[in-house]
Order: structure tokens, then C-alpha cells, then sequence
């Protein structure tokens, strides 16, 4: 029996249909096809409807409306560019709850952890004002830095020449409070002082950053902080006995961190020296006659009163010789941290630092000792001997730094020869 022709009408019905489903989104090369789509929608063989739908474009020339197809596509290309952007806003989102949680972070460390309030950049007004009763002596400065509380020096690895553990650590730091008074006190004549500054230069405790260190270390590192924090409070509580108010800007150094690398970013949470800070300024935070500056910037500036300081660690020098030793970074570092500053308007006139353990006191840059004193590192490198000691001296309002007066930290310092002077004879 013969097939019966299709009609016009069938082969129309078929487009139409297809049309229909172009319009709903169906493509004609998707799956499933808007042809496919059709043939369900009007309950005919795929087949069957397969074969009208091309008799109708080849008999009849009646076509699909491409214009819905290529409408399609770029509608589908909006999705696809909405859905990016869609994405794209999604993931600012995500970032901007980021950092509010990392603002919130550091608020909730320093005022729920802490209990310490939002952190004042300036320091106290006392610092820039001369007393009103004429003859200040000034305000003197003793720079502690490079404690590395914790480490041990074995003298039979260094030639002897030096020793160093906890114990040791608290003998040297008890010296340093009773001759530091005994020189601004009983070596000064009426001295009177409109307070103390007293920073804070980082490497207060050694940490584990080096392995050598965590095996060779005294205790751990919490318990070391604890144990130095103890220490700190005894030393500005004896400090206060003498002074009426005592400033503390700090620092945080290379050494007491949890990271491997030092980081840019987020630095002073990585520092158990930051740690140690934020301790001390919760202590003292009922204390009016002490002001504690736990910044979170790797340098601070301040001014004692119209001298004007930048405290930094000095991690961020490096190089020197053979020749003239750290002088050449630190020169150079200062160089640079100087131009940076006078182009943000806030110039300074004396950088002070630790780092390098070499006590250094110029006009311009001064460069503490280290309470830890000669070691290891310094012994295999072939650096020169170096005392512990910390830096310190007087600021005058009429003239700037005027006295200097390092303070060592040996129970005693070799003395050579007789009477008060001598002349070396040539050999």
C-alpha cells in the first residue's frame, strides 16, 4: 500500500512547532533538540516527525525561524556574562567579609583578648613639653632591644668570652636598671628629668625560628614569654620610682615570630614580641603614669620635645663588609627611611634601632648592643667582640642629644693597667 504524500499543512505544523520550541529556549543542536521538543509536544514519532520536518523545508521550503536560534544565543551569552559578574560580586562579597573579619580580628584581639583599647598613635603630651620648673636636665632614653630571652650561649663554643641563659639573662637585666640609675643619678649633677622613655626594639625573646634554636633553647617560647613579661613588669615598676611618668613605644623584631619568613603584612600578629607588648599595656592600662604604644607598624615615630625619633628594629638592612661591618646597610637604610618619611611630611632627626647587636651612638642614628651579648652566628662569621649592652642617653629641650651613656652589662668589665690614664708603649 502507498505511503499517503504529506500535505502542506503537516509539513507548516511541523515548523511551527519546532518554532515554538526555539521560542522556550530548545536549540536545534541541543539535547534534547528543538525537533525532538516538537515531535513530543505534538505526540508523533521522532521518526515520523523527523521526516515532515524535512519534507517541509526541502518540498515545500518552509523553514525554521533561525532569527529565534541566533536570539537564543545571545541571550545565552548575557546569561553568561550576568553569571560572571554574578560570580565576580560574589566573590567581592566574600573578600569584603574577609576583611571586616579581619578588622574584627584585631579589634578582638587587642580589646577582648587584651582588654586594651583602640590604639593611640601619639604619645603622651609630657614628652614634648618641658617641665615648668626651668631646669630640666631633659629626658633621658634607654633603648632595650635584643634581649633573645630564652637563648643559651655555651662559652666553650665561642672562645670563652661569653655566657648566656636565663639565669644569666635576669643578673644582666637587674644590672641594668641599678646602673642605669646609678648614672643618671649619682653621676649627674641635681639632675632633673621630665620623665623616661623607655622603647621597646624587638628580638626580646629569641623564639624557634631556627631549629638549632628549639633544641637548644632554655624553655619554650610561652613560658619564656611569661617569664620575661614578669621580668619587664619589675623593671618599669623600678624605673617608676625614680620617674614620674615612663613612655614605652615598641617595636617588634625578626626573631620572636611563629612564621617562617618574616611577613609585610600582618606582622605585629605573627610577634610574640607584639605579644609581650599588648601584655605590658593591659598591666599598666589604670596606670596613668605609664604609657605603652603596642603598635602594629614595623617603625614608630615620636618626639622628645622638638627632637624627633624613628624606632625601628633594623631587620630590613642588610649587607656590609668586612671593612665597616653594619655601618654601610645601616647608612644606607637610614638614607632610605628618611626620603620615604619627608615625602609623607613626617620627617625625623635620629633613627634608633637594635638588630645587629653593635652599639653604635651618632648624632643621627643610634644602634643598640644586645643583653644576649656575643655568640655563636657572631663567632663563625668572624664579627669583632661586642659587650652586652644597651644604648642610652639624655635629650635636652634647648639641644637636642647632649650626654650619651652606654650601659654594659658585664658583672665586670676587665680593667687594664694603673691609675686613671696610661701610655701605651710600642713594642
Amino acid at each position: 500500500m502507498a505511503q499517503r504524500a504529506l500535505t502542506r499543512e503537516q509539513c507548516k505544523q511541523a515548523i511551527d512547532a519546532v518554532n515554538a520550541a526555539l521560542r522556550d529556549g530548545y536549540r536545534l543542536d541541543s539535547n534534547p533538540s528543538a525537533v525532538k521538543e516538537a515531535a513530543k509536544r505534538l505526540k508523533v514519532n521522532a521518526g515520523t516527525f523527523q521526516h515532515r520536518f524535512a519534507a517541509a523545508q526541502e518540498r515545500y521550503g518552509i523553514k525554521p525561524d533561525m532569527k529565534l536560534q541566533k536570539r537564543l544565543e545571545k541571550a545565552t551569552e548575557g546569561d553568561t556574562v550576568v553569571h560572571r559578574l554574578e560570580e565576580e560580586n560574589k566573590a567581592l562579597r566574600a573578600e569584603i567579609r574577609d576583611l571586616k573579619r579581619e578588622e574584627l580580628s584585631r579589634e578582638t584581639i587587642r580589646q577582648q583578648v587584651f582588654k586594651l583599647a583602640a590604639i593611640n598613635p601619639n604619645p603622651p603630651a609630657w614628652t614634648t613639653k618641658p617641665s615648668k620648673r626651668g631646669n630640666t636636665t631633659g629626658t633621658p632614653t634607654i633603648l632595650l632591644s635584643d634581649f633573645h630571652w630564652g637563648e643559651v650561649v655555651k662559652p666553650d663554643e665561642i672562645g670563652g668570652v661569653n655566657e648566656f641563659n636565663l639565669e644569666i639573662a635576669h643578673k644582666r637585666l637587674k644590672r641594668l636598671v641599678e646602673v642605669s640609675l646609678s648614672l643618671l643619678f649619682d653621676h649627674m649633677s641635681k639632675p632633673s628629668y621630665d620623665g623616661l622613655v623607655l622603647p621597646l626594639g624587638g628580638d626580646m625573646i629569641t623564639g624557634d625560628i631556627h631549629e638549632e634554636l628549639t633544641v637548644t633553647n632554655d624553655i619554650p617560647v610561652l613560658p619564656t614569654i611569661m617569664d620575661l613579661y614578669g621580668k619587664m613588669v619589675w623593671v618599669i615598676d623600678e624605673y617608676l620610682k625614680h620617674f614620674q611618668k615612663v613612655f614605652i613605644p615598641c617595636v617588634t623584631g625578626n626573631h620572636g615570630r611563629k612564621t617562617k619568613k618574616i611577613q609585610c603584612k600582618e606582622r605585629w600578629a605573627t610577634s610574640f614580641d607584639w605579644m609581650l607588648y599588648a601584655m605590658l599595656e593591659r598591666y599598666y592600662a589604670k596606670d596613668s603614669r605609664v604609657t605603652v604604644l603596642a603598635s602594629h607598624s614595623p617603625d614608630v615615630l615620636y618626639r622628645i620635645y622638638s627632637h624627633a625619633y624613628l624606632l625601628t628594629h633594623g631587620d630590613q638592612f642588610r649587607g656590609g663588609d668586612g671593612l665597616i661591618g653594619s655601618l654601610g646597610p645601616l647608612t644606607r637604610g637610614r638614607h632610605k627611611k628618611a626620603s620615604r618619611d619627608a615625602s609623607m611630611s613626617q620627617p625625623w632627626d635620629t633613627m634608633i634601632c637594635g638588630h645587629f647587636h653593635t652599639l653604635m651612638q651618632l648624632p643621627h642614628l643610634i644602634v643598640n648592643g644586645s643583653l644576649k651579648g656575643y655568640d655563636e652566628f657572631a663567632h663563625q662569621n668572624n664579627f669583632s667582640y661586642e659587650l652586652p649592652s644597651q644604648a642610652m642617653w639624655i635629650t635636652n629641650p634647648d639641644y637636642g642629644i647632649t650626654i650619651q651613656m652606654p650601659v654594659y652589662l658585664d658583672d665586670e668589665i676587665e680593667k687594664k693597667g694603673s691609675g686613671w690614664v696610661a701610655i701605651q708603649e710600642a713594642a
